[in-house]
């Protein structure tokens, strides 16, 4: 556990020595908050649902940018062999990596707290759907990282592993949107398979233990896809 800390603090910190943190927060910041107080001021309801709606896609373009460099950066400069040298498990590796991005996407959420607070001055403000929807965007963000991760350890090339991640999390979030596209005997399955259908259960503030199973099983398959990748580079 020690060693994973260490390299959470080692990823953490990286993320804000480049620029690509203050890149990818304000990119962020300004997505969600144009296209939320856009229509807030057009419908005038004390409630953050618009913003909420559209997170899971904002967060399958941004978090596999956020992700991309975790393997593929060590893996083209070769400092992924230095570290493998080390007496470090790839389930440190593993963990240490997706914590620190997990917790950037908590710090890039926390300024739009801002939105729920400046709403409930302007009207009641009903708090339960604002826990349960932030609750749902860090689950989906933990989600969509290890998907990021797995993406990126399957490559050098961290815009490869950008657009594989951005592919996956599109799919997962568009998919109970296709559901009459399918065939109706398997609508069931696919409309479980959708993050975004998760999601929007959890943001109505509803915790449904089916809801919290999906994305447990969905980092778990992800991350552990990840060190099979990572043991066969080896």
């Amino acid at each position: 556990m020690k060693n994973a800390v260490n390299i959470f603090k080692k990823e953490f910190a990286a993320y804000f020595i480049s620029p690509i943190a203050y890149i990818v927060i304000s990119i962020f910041l300004v997505l969600t908050g144009w296209f939320f107080f856009s229509t807030f001021f057009l419908y005038r309801q004390a409630e953050l649902r618009n913003f909420f709606e559209l997170l899971p896609l904002t967060f399958a373009f941004i978090i596999p940018a956020v992700t991309m460099r975790l393997f593929s950066e060590e893996l083209n400069i070769g400092s992924y062999e230095l570290l493998s040298t080390m007496p470090v498990s790839s389930l440190d590796i593993i963990s240490g990596k997706f914590m620190a991005s997990v917790i950037f996407i908590i710090i890039m959420l926390l300024p739009t707290v801002s939105y729920s607070i400046f709403i409930s001055f302007l009207g009641e403000l009903d708090w339960g759907p604002v826990v349960g929807g932030y609750t749902g965007a860090v689950l989906l963000g933990a989600a969509f990282s290890s998907i990021g991760l797995f993406s990126s350890s399957l490559t050098r090339n961290q815009i490869i592993a950008f657009i594989i991640g951005m592919a996956v999390c599109f799919v997962l979030t568009l998919l109970d949107k296709i559901l009459f596209f399918l065939p109706r005997d398997f609508l069931s399955v696919f409309e479980f398979l959708g993050a975004d259908f998760h999601f929007h259960n959890i943001s109505r503030g509803i915790i449904d233990s089916r809801d919290l199973l999906y994305f447990i099983s969905l980092c778990f398959i992800m991350l552990y896809s990840t060190n099979l990748v990572i043991q066969g580079k080896k």
